[in-house]
């Protein structure tokens, strides 16, 4: 026995077979817990205690599920303040990104669950003339949502509360049960998830979650033959995998992959708003997150004003220790994916882009920090302006005329969230529906929680947040009768 975490399987906190792991600190470098090794067999095992749990639980009324959300939303808040710390230790985001951001809307999404209105459980009944064949009769026709089954939950390393929250919360509250492989850099705060809901007194093999390194741990989790449905938040290429699998089997899926998303900027912007917007690649995550606008299409007359002035607000942002409260940009999760990072920005340069600012790496001597960087004098074939960076760096790319912003802002494999700022509303608008993006923000980069998330071409398959997630995990069934 060691001081490690346990995995979580069928209600029991189990030895892990392939022993622990350390999790570091990306700012300091140092451990800051043992994480579970999950074996594949006890990744099945943990697949069945799910099916075994899911007659029951999916037969328990709405009220009741929504009860055990409820509880557990007020001990995430009960806990905050020590679930925040470990956050950022896991993850090194900033004290107020981790309460915020990461606990604060993970809490808030557990009561968003606990609290469904009846409307968004059912679907409105329906009465049907017969068809041509049989007499002509009238038909009843009811539609109701029925849970999937088993779920399970693959889980980003940018928000391990916030994300695992928003699969976790309506799957449940939709009567499945959940197997949650987080990400392997940052399990901890996942494993403090399911600890919440066990004391919410969510029954046993409701929840489980298992962890690793090995990639045998999300594999066994996808092909077990308990499982029904993944949801799955990461990159394309890992997303095209699961579904390889999910189709040999007609499994559901729910993909949230890779972003590059698009920030039109006309010549009639308010720059300060579109800077600012633009700006938070810089320091939101670290640019780790896929809904940011990192491939910036200014039109000519605006070029050079934006790239100067996104360089002055790169410039102005304190990267350090992100425990500090006037800290900005912490560091990104791994010294592997800051090489990754590192090398796209090397790339830029052999590739023509213009290193305005950043580009080098900062002075902390420990963590894995890397500067704000913008790229100037790109384009749109460049390898910077067409693939995910994950990480603080801007590529400015200018345009003429609104056919042509358009034309380039479609031009990528992704379209997870894009972007427009114009002074222009209706111009604003008119753009916003020829992107092929699964949501676009007008002046801002702000995000509405109720409205659907999802992604165009390979940013996705399926919507989910407020009610669009519980109809992700649900399946529609139709009773017919007769009149």
């Amino acid at each position: 026995m060691t001081d490690g975490q346990r995995l979580f399987v069928g209600g029991e906190w189990v030895e892990p077979d392939g022993g622990f792991y350390p999790v570091t600190d990306p700012a300091t470098e140092e451990t800051v817990g043992l994480a579970p090794e999950a074996g594949p067999e006890q990744v099945r095992a943990a697949c069945a205690a799910a099916r075994e749990a899911f007659g029951a639980w999916s037969r328990t009324s709405p009220e009741e599920r929504a009860a055990v959300l409820g509880r557990a939303a007020e001990i995430i808040r009960g806990r905050f303040v020590p679930y925040a710390e470990l956050a950022r230790a896991e993850t090194g985001a900033t004290t107020g990104t981790a309460r915020a951001m990461q606990v604060g809307v993970a809490a808030a999404r557990f009561r968003r669950y606990a609290t469904v209105e009846p409307a968004e459980w059912a679907i409105a009944p329906q009465i049907n003339e017969a068809g041509p064949i049989g007499r002509a009769s009238v038909m009843g026709a009811l539609a109701v949502r029925q849970p999937v089954g088993v779920v399970t939950c693959i889980t980003s390393y940018n928000n391990p509360w916030a994300n695992p929250a928003g699969k976790v919360a309506p799957a449940l509250a939709m009567g499945n049960t959940v197997v949650v492989k987080p990400a392997p850099q940052d399990p901890l705060s996942v494993y403090r998830m399911a600890e919440a809901l066990e004391a919410a007194g969510a029954p046993a093999g409701v929840v489980n979650v298992v962890s690793g390194r090995s990639t045998q741990v999300g594999e066994a989790a996808v092909a077990s033959p308990d499982v029904d449905m993944v949801s799955f938040t990461g990159s394309t290429a890992v997303g095209q995998r699961i579904a390889e699998v999910c189709g040999r089997d007609m499994k559901r899926q729910l993909m949230e992959l890779g972003g590059k998303g698009a920030a039109v900027v006309f010549d009639d912007a308010d720059l300060a708003s579109a800077v600012a917007g633009i700006g938070t690649t810089f320091s939101f995550y670290s640019g780790q997150i896929c809904t940011a606008p990192t491939r910036v299409l200014a039109q000519r007359a605006v070029y050079d004003r934006l790239v100067e002035q996104l360089a002055a607000y790169a410039r102005r942002l304190k990267l350090g220790d992100p425990r500090e409260a006037d800290t900005v940009v912490g560091p990104v999760i791994s010294a592997e994916h800051r090489a990754r990072v590192e090398s796209y920005v090397e790339l830029g340069r052999k590739e023509g882009a213009t290193v305005v600012t950043g580009g080098e790496r900062p002075s902390p001597e420990r963590g894995f920090y890397v500067a704000p960087t913008l790229l100037a004098d790109c384009a749109n074939d460049m390898r910077v302006a067409r693939e995910e960076i994950f990480g603080p760096v801007v590529a400015v790319i200018p345009f003429d005329e609104e056919d042509e912003g358009v034309a380039l802002a479609n031009d990528s494999d992704y379209g997870l969230i894009d972007y427009v700022w114009s002074g222009d509303v209706a111009r604003a608008f008119r753009v916003a529906r020829r992107l092929r993006a699964g949501g676009v923000g007008v002046n801002t980069v702000g995000r509405n929680m109720e409205a659907p998330f999802g992604g165009f071409k390979k940013s996705g398959v399926g919507r989910d947040v407020g009610s669009y997630a519980l109809h992700a995990y649900s399946e529609v069934q139709a009773i017919v009768w007769p009149g």
